[in-house]
């Protein structure tokens, strides 16, 4: 559809962004509302709950409404005897809706929108007979129409069949309102039909759409990788809804795990992304919706500055030097030197001396560079740049600090990281970070303002002497840039698109997670042959069968049973088993040597000896200091 008179988004909202409601149907659920009842037709019997939880909503700051009319359409109505009702229910879910905004904003003086909320019908593929869906969903649209909604949402859409119907018969009943449509998406990135985001979007484009995006999926990081995806096919407004995460079952309950400080990083990823219109979809609460508000405001505040900035001339980009010219480990990598790493993690207090001892005799071995983690596991410890500075200088060796999003918003990012420059340390491996409830203190809010892969953005700009507004920092930070890549990820496919970013991100090598399993490395290596950097494959020398286990089993690691077996096989003593880790690490090194381009050796428990033994074949020992 190309008509020109089609509504605009604009028209209402204008271009800043908009932020919308969360899950009325959790809302119900955490109320004792079990799923075996028609939350639809709640407008009618507990008309009061429903109106409570849109103030909720509207009082944590959300603009937009959704109408509690999910499924309230004929044909899934029909479920529950209700099918004669449709007029009925919708009409009252959009009086409950407007009643709780001129509550709102009678008291608050906060204004939001209605938007008439129609979700999938459900129906079999054989049962998807255009006349009868635009049928079901033209009743509804009527009802919704003549109540007095301000717009439309068809959302959670499975089948671009559906989404046609349900686009045709709002404009069969209104010309004047706008459209949101947005899909959902399956692991594999598509809709469930088969049809990939980008066609989706061309396609909801073409049917009448005013704006369009995804909700729903399981959680933000798809939701994120599909409106980005989305984003390089249309100009439409996009919207972006998504899961508080996977839901995990919880004494009975259905309970989403993602917090409302994570929620609210999606609402600043998305928005970077060209989302304006950001909500959330199951398990998001008006805690969470809180939380976004904060970010909307704040990205709502940023444009606002810029846009006193006027015309001030962009900062000239500077072109950072080759990459064998940043660091002796840049220039291992940039010539196909294959180059030995092995990670010391830092201490949990203030004395670094055992971690400096252990990194002397690893120079001493010949070991190229020394991998520091950045409070693994969220655990407690010792900055790595502090560790990392005083490893090079006082021992002489090059570090490679990682670097999480986890502890620092944008400004202490850019902060730590002039500052890593300015005191020499080059090596920098991007990760988003663990999240803070895996460590031990669990209360603690994580921040990711950015993930891993908008930090390598980052720090791209940062070599080329911009900050992330584009001002100049006066020279190349010339930084090495590195990722992280899991071969032994479940979902596969997500981890290739998700490397494939880094990459377009600016990533210049690729160290792995642990692998046991050089199969899946395999797989990987040629998964990414289109767009493969330098690869450093992770080792990690096991100390027991427990290690093992629990590996496996706490850490989700793929784990061959092969492996198990041997560990078992020689758990006689902790020397033995030991020893049996020690020989698995040598020879997956062996056999991953010819398809990679380094290795990082771990050190469990501190025993960086083990981890040198695991290299000896491959150092050349250091004789002069």
């Amino acid at each position: 559809m190309s008509d020109v008179s089609l509504p605009s988004i604009d028209r209402i909202f204008g271009s800043r962004p908009i932020l919308c409601d969360g899950a009325m149907g959790t809302m119900l659920y955490a109320r004792g509302i079990f799923i075996n009842r028609c939350f639809d037709e709640l407008n009618l019997s507990e008309p009061k709950m429903v109106r409570d939880i849109h103030e909720e909503y509207l009082l944590a700051g959300a603009e937009l409404l959704e109408t509690n009319t999910f499924g309230a359409n004929a044909v899934r109505l029909r479920r529950f005897g209700l099918e004669n009702k449709v007029a009925e229910i919708n009409a009252a879910a959009v009086k409950l809706a407007r009643d709780a905004a001129n509550a709102v904003r009678e008291k608050h003086a906060h204004h939001a929108y209605i938007a008439g909320a129609l979700g999938p019908l459900g129906l079999p593929e054989p049962e998807r007979d255009a006349d009868v869906m635009i049928a079901a969903y033209r009743e509804q649209v009527q009802a919704l129409a003549d109540a007095g909604v301000d717009l439309f949402v068809v959302e959670t859409m499975t089948s671009m069949a559906e989404a046609k119907a349900a686009i045709d018969a709002i404009r069969q009943v209104s010309t004047n309102l706008p459209i949101i449509a947005m899909v959902t998406v399956t692991d594999a990135g598509n809709v469930s039909d088969g049809t990939s985001p980008e066609e989706a979007a061309k396609l909801l484009a073409e049917w009448g759409a005013n704006a369009i995006g995804c909700n729903c999926s399981d959680g933000p990081q798809l939701v994120l990788d599909t409106i980005e995806r989305m984003r390089r096919v249309t100009s439409l407004p996009i919207a972006a809804m998504p899961n508080a995460g996977v839901p995990s079952c919880v004494d009975g309950r259905s309970i989403y795990l993602s917090s409302p400080e994570y929620l609210a990083s999606f609402a600043r990823k998305a928005m970077r992304l060209g989302a304006t219109i950001i909500g959330g979809c199951c398990g998001t609460t008006p805690q969470h919706i809180r939380a976004m508000r904060s970010s909307v405001k704040a990205i709502q505040s940023q444009a606002e500055g810029v846009a006193q900035v006027g015309d001030k001339p962009a900062a000239a980009v500077i072109e950072p030097a080759p990459l064998a010219e940043r660091s002796q480990l840049g220039r291992r990598i940039a010539t196909g030197e294959f180059v030995t790493m092995v990670e010391i993690v830092p201490p949990k207090g203030f004395d670094p001396s055992r971690e400096l001892e252990g990194a002397r005799m690893l120079k001493k071995l010949g070991v190229h560079a020394i991998n520091v983690p950045d409070s693994p596991r969220a655990s407690t410890r010792m900055s790595a740049s502090s560790l990392c500075l005083q490893i090079e200088q006082k021992i002489g060796i090059e570090t490679v600090i990682h670097f999480t999003c986890r502890d620092r918003n944008l400004l202490g990012i850019q902060s730590d990281l002039l500052g890593a420059a300015s005191l020499g340390m080059k090596n920098i491996l991007c990760l988003t970070g663990d999240p803070p409830k895996m460590g031990n203190y669990p209360d603690a809010t994580g921040v990711f303002d950015v993930d891993a892969v908008g930090l390598t953005r980052v720090l791209r700009d940062m070599n080329h002497g911009l900050d992330i507004g584009g001002q100049s920092i006066g020279a190349s930070t010339g930084f090495v840039l590195a990722c992280a890549a899991n071969p032994g990820v479940p979902d596969l496919d997500m981890e290739v698109r998700r490397f494939a970013a880094k990459v377009e991100a600016g990533a210049e090598f690729a160290i792995t997670q642990p692998v046991f399993d050089l199969k899946l490395l395999e797989t990987f290596l040629k998964r990414i042959e289109g767009f493969r950097i330098p690869v450093v494959a992770g080792i990690w020398p096991l100390t027991s069968v427990k290690n093992a286990e629990f590996m496996k089993n706490d850490l989700k690691v793929r784990m061959p049973d092969q492996i198990l077996h041997r560990m078992a096989a020689h758990a006689g003593t902790p020397e033995q088993s030991r020893a049996e880790g020690i020989r698995i690490a040598q020879e997956m090194l062996a056999e991953a040597q010819p398809m990679v381009q380094g290795v990082q050796v771990s050190a469990p428990f501190a025993r960086y000896a083990a981890a040198a033994e695991v290299l000896e074949a491959l150092l050349v020992p250091v004789t002069a200091e």
